[in-house]
């Protein structure tokens, strides 16, 4: 069974919809790009919603230069993209999850054998895997920033009370890694 993880770049102020220019993909120090390729080695799925699925897919198979290692890590790794519009992927090892049936389609993907699915960006499907009560585990690479707007990951008005602090890492440009595990709501109910 697969642990589906949630990996977000998030400013100060919880907003993890860039409206600025906070964050560089490809602007990593060597501590965070290393602890970026030890999480990236986990994955063996990464999962996407449409938009994010093409803004990578229109970015990273073009990076001539990729000093981050990032390029091939996405080329290799199998995509599935949840989308009731898109068609032909147009990217290598990549599947469309496509219908009103993708929770499910999901489901079975961590009921496979297998390590991680990763998620990033992706704020809409984020929201909707975690009212589904799907993830597993928040990655949140806090970045000392105040955007002072922006959406955020967890949708307004949904509760996660039970989390773990699993890690918490400084990089040193001062971005901070806390790391999460969902716990089961042990609650039941009279």
């Amino acid at each position: 069974m697969r642990t589906l993880v949630i990996t977000q770049n998030v400013t100060a102020d919880g907003a993890i919809e860039m409206l600025g220019d906070w964050f560089d993909p490809q602007d990593q120090t060597p501590d965070q790009l290393e602890a970026l390729r030890q999480f990236s080695a986990q994955e063996d799925a990464l999962l996407l919603g449409r938009r994010t699925f093409e803004d990578f897919r229109g970015f990273w198979p073009e990076q001539q230069d990729d000093k981050t290692g990032i390029t091939a890590i996405l080329n290799q790794v199998p995509k599935f993209v949840v989308s009731s519009t898109l068609g032909d992927p147009g990217w290598r090892n990549s599947t469309v999850l496509g219908g009103g049936d993708w929770l499910e389609q999901v489901r079975a993907l961590k009921a496979a054998d297998g390590q991680e699915i990763g998620v990033t960006g992706s704020i809409t499907l984020c929201h909707a895997l975690i009212e589904a009560g799907l993830v597993d585990e928040f990655r949140l690479f806090v970045y000392p920033v105040v955007q002072g707007r922006g959406r955020r990951l967890f949708p307004d008005g949904h509760e996660v009370p039970q989390l773990e602090l699993l890690e918490v890492r400084a990089f040193s440009n001062g971005v901070a890694l806390v790391r999460y595990a969902t716990k089961p709501n042990t609650e039941t109910s009279p």
